[in-house]
């Protein structure tokens, strides 16, 4: 079988993980199944964000047939996107490729080349507000570790990447192929594109005093514990008034918020990866029952936990 052509293209002050991470996952998946290929205006040897050098062939002198494209982002983004020279052989390879896709704030480069008209789109969350601003056509989704819209392919910030390299992947040789890579590089295998790029460990600040964050971390681990205002402050040596206040001052929630958005995305995992019913799902991450999670799903995730199961469940091997 011929080995699919990736090429993957990049620009002056890219974020190199961009352009490293997803080779790195193709290169894993062997090198009998994809011949790879980094291209950039001009070809040659060029600056990464953090500097470090690379080197690339020139853009305008790949030619095709071309399996996939992938277009890596990275400070540099905004100067490719304003260059005629740069977003021509992107189209032009674009037409023929059978899949295009972009990480990070490659998706703006895909839609200054009109490639997201109409589309569903995502990229690093701190520039999903401006890229729905600069490209009305384009619809924005925030929240989504990558989308997939026809043959096209965007996804979150920098290591969101990877996820999508290995959903690519999995697509082209079987879930087997991709888990071996996952724990070959040591990677969750998380598809089918919808869980959040946030999470709750993540999006909401730590706090600043070490027993509190070491509160935090204990959550997270035991979300089916006690974890009331009460048995949190017993934890954490305080009283129930005095935890209360100085989490929600230190973390910018109140504790029983913090621990709704903990189980709730660890019922999230579950139902992605699991056979396990609601009720048992509930139990195992804390909620009361199953009324009581779904009122939660609804409030967080905005759609009951059925519904989610059924469009964000993992393919089985």
């Amino acid at each position: 079988m011929a080995k699919r052509s990736v090429v993957l293209v990049c620009f002056e002050r890219v974020q190199a993980l961009d352009l490293v991470g997803p080779w790195e996952v193709f290169t894993e998946g062997g090198h009998d199944h994809y011949a790879l290929r980094a291209a950039t205006p001009g070809g040659g040897q060029f600056g990464s964000s953090s500097g470090l050098r690379l080197i690339a062939d020139d853009l305008s002198r790949v030619r095709g047939p071309v399996d996939t494209l992938l277009v890596a982002g990275g400070l540099g983004v905004h100067a490719a996107c304003a260059d005629p020279a740069f977003l021509s052989p992107v189209r032009r390879l674009a037409a023929t490729a059978r899949r295009v896709g972009s990480i990070c704030t490659g998706a703006f480069v895909l839609a200054a080349a009109g490639l997201l008209d109409g589309r569903r789109a995502t990229t690093h969350w701190g520039w999903c507000e401006q890229l729905a601003r600069e490209y009305p056509r384009v619809t924005v989704a925030p929240d989504p570790i990558f989308v997939k819209d026809g043959n096209v392919y965007t996804s979150a910030g920098v290591t969101a990447g990877m996820d999508l390299a290995l959903a690519l992947m999995e697509e082209d040789l079987g879930r087997q192929a991709a888990m071996r890579v996952a724990r070959q590089l040591v990677l969750f295998v998380r598809r089918p594109g919808g869980q959040s790029q946030f999470s709750a460990a993540l999006e909401l600040q730590t706090a600043d005093r070490q027993p509190l964050r070491d509160l935090q971390a204990w959550i997270v681990a035991n979300p089916a514990a006690d974890l009331s205002v009460e048995g949190l402050a017993a934890r954490a040596h305080m009283s129930p008034r005095n935890f209360a206040r100085a989490f929600t001052r230190e973390v910018g929630t109140t504790p029983a918020r913090y621990v709704e958005r903990v189980r709730v995305e660890a019922a999230r995992q579950r139902l992605e990866e699991s056979d396990a019913g609601l009720e048992l799902v509930a139990k195992q991450c804390g909620f009361g029952s199953g009324n009581s999670m779904r009122r939660s799903f609804l409030r967080v995730v905005k759609v009951p936990p059925a519904d989610y199961r059924v469009r964000f469940r993992s393919t089985k091997p």
